[in-house]
């Protein structure tokens, strides 16, 4: 597996949102608003932390006012700021089901019924219709997404370094497609 870093994503904080210095933010976390319960959050820019000192949903996006942020001129300074937390800050899971997405970063992808690797898992993406997981072929370099689902990926195996892959519809690496 490759190195990790001790910092977990939680979110990024996105455009001003009204003149009294709130803003928008894109939380990574299940539950959006649970992003204000950390603390005190490391940022992408050296030395600085943010305090989220309240939360709402706003249709599909949170609004949050910083601490220290009271006009609509230093929210706008803080867009595209990433949000992190210590790993070691995070509950630890207590289902062999429950995980947090850093930890698949870096797993062996291995074909559920012949065990060969096919990459491994370089990130979860979700652009609105559910999560894929992110394949890299270590020889060719190409990429492949999969529907992130029981189904495709029946096992997560993260003490052994490795998760498999169902392919559906035959979709493996490496195959031509007969068209």
């Amino acid at each position: 597996m490759s190195d990790k870093t001790n910092l977990i994503l939680l979110g990024t904080i996105g455009a001003a949102h009204g003149i009294k210095g709130e803003v928008r933010i894109a939380s990574h976390t299940q539950d959006p608003e649970a992003i204000a319960s950390y603390g005190p959050l490391l940022t992408s820019r050296a030395g600085f932390t943010v305090t989220i000192e309240a939360a709402r949903l706003s249709k599909t996006v949170l609004i949050a006012r910083i601490k220290g942020i009271a006009d609509r001129n230093a929210a706008e300074a803080l867009n595209g700021t990433a949000l992190y937390i210590e790993r070691d800050r995070l509950p630890q899971t207590e289902d062999e089901d429950d995980f947090y997405h850093t930890d698949l970063i870096g797993l062996d992808a291995r074909v559920e019924e012949t065990g060969v690797s096919i990459g491994a898992v370089i990130a979860l993406h979700n652009y609105g219709a559910g999560d894929l997981i992110e394949i890299q072929d270590p020889r060719s370099g190409d990429t492949f997404l999969y529907p992130f689902t029981k189904a495709v990926v029946p096992h997560i195996r993260i003490a052994e370094g490795y998760l498999t892959i169902a392919p559906p519809l035959d979709a493996e690496p490496g195959e031509e497609d007969p068209d």
